[in-house]
């Protein structure tokens, strides 16, 4: 038996949310830019919005079903619901907090390690804190699901990666099923089983998150995966592969096959960054200049003008790069992938 399966489609202003998913006792997380419908497919579960057709089930219980009018209030679904900006009391102690949720607060306190904070309130906590609150309170029902809006969106850069880690052993550890909503493909591959693109209220991919930056389905996916998407014109070139004349100017060579006007899907981390053309097996080589500089804990994003590459921070203080120096950006034409603008 699927413990959440969701048949649904739910009027927005602009676009219907129409969603067809089952969630097992997994970690599904739904990615897509903002408006997309992401907070809403959370609000029509946890009974705050009601479809305009369709069913919602949790194992053998129905919370909603429009042909027989069922529709449980909020209070009667198993739901536990961490809001984005975690809608913690600001008055009441932690322990008050948890305990609003119901159930004993002194366990979930010791379990989530916040047990030293129980008469602290939300204001002098930090972010990671706040959120272990909240999920402390969401857990407090015994829920048979777990809904997590944007549980990153309030922390700050260095705080994220050690919370990130955190919640991913959490949610391995409840066994849940457990929708996750997020714009940051990053958060969702680092905390889900599953991903679906959501895009105008519809799901445009689904799969493990390798599997959509390995093979997205569409150059939306890709570039919401955090690819660089280059257009320009493609032509057949010698020893099989393609030559594409970027609308930027430089030429380029991609190991997939096609002509015409195309888009070039490529990786920040498989872009590689030297101070002069390197001699190596890449055959693409692309003169540039840096925009700016974003350190990610052991890695650093570097902007280009025409596009962005990942390196180690060790490659960073290597190469002493800072905004405004000119650099090469190198990638392999097997590291390429292109779309057809037709496709």
């Amino acid at each position: 038996m699927v413990p959440l399966r969701l048949d649904f489609a739910l009027a927005l202003r602009a676009f219907d949310v129409e969603l067809e998913l089952d969630v097992g006792a997994e970690t599904f997380a739904v990615v897509g830019p903002s408006g997309a419908g992401k907070t809403s497919i959370l609000r029509a579960v946890a009974g705050l919005a009601r479809p305009e057709r369709g069913a919602i089930a949790c194992g053998d219980e129905l919370w909603f079903d429009a042909d027989s009018n069922v529709d449980l209030r909020p209070e009667q679904r198993s739901v536990g619901y961490v809001f984005q900006e975690y809608a913690l009391f600001p008055h009441l102690t932690v322990e008050q907090n948890v305990a609003f949720g119901g159930g004993r607060a002194d366990r979930l306190l010791r379990r989530l390690d916040i047990e030293h904070l129980a008469r602290a309130k939300p204001p002098e906590l930090s972010g990671g804190e706040r959120q272990r609150v909240a999920l402390a309170r969401a857990l407090a029902r015994s829920p048979r699901v777990l809904l997590l809006d944007e549980p990153m969106a309030a922390l700050d850069p260095h705080t994220r990666g050690t919370v990130r880690a955190e919640l991913h052993d959490l949610l391995r550890e409840l066994s849940l099923p457990t929708l996750l909503v997020t714009h940051d493909f990053e958060d969702a591959a680092a905390l889900a089983d599953r991903v679906g693109v959501l895009v105008a209220g519809r799901l445009r991919q689904v799969g493990a998150p390798g599997d959509l930056l390995g093979s997205p389905a569409d150059p939306f996916v890709a570039r919401l995966a955090g690819a660089n998407l280059l257009t320009g014109v493609a032509a057949p070139a010698p020893s099989g592969l393609t030559a594409v004349l970027l609308d930027a100017g430089p030429t380029i060579y991609v190991a997939d096959s096609t002509s015409g006007r195309t888009e070039v899907v490529v990786y920040p981390w498989d872009v590689s960054l030297a101070r002069e053309t390197p001699d190596d097996s890449a055959l693409n080589h692309l003169p540039d200049q840096i925009v700016s500089l974003t350190p990610l804990g052991n890695r650093a994003r570097v902007r280009l003008r025409l596009l962005t590459a990942e390196i180690t921070a060790a490659s960073l203080e290597r190469l002493q790069l800072a905004p405004g120096d000119h650099v090469v950006a190198s990638f392999k034409a097997t590291q390429a992938r292109l779309f057809s603008s037709a496709g």
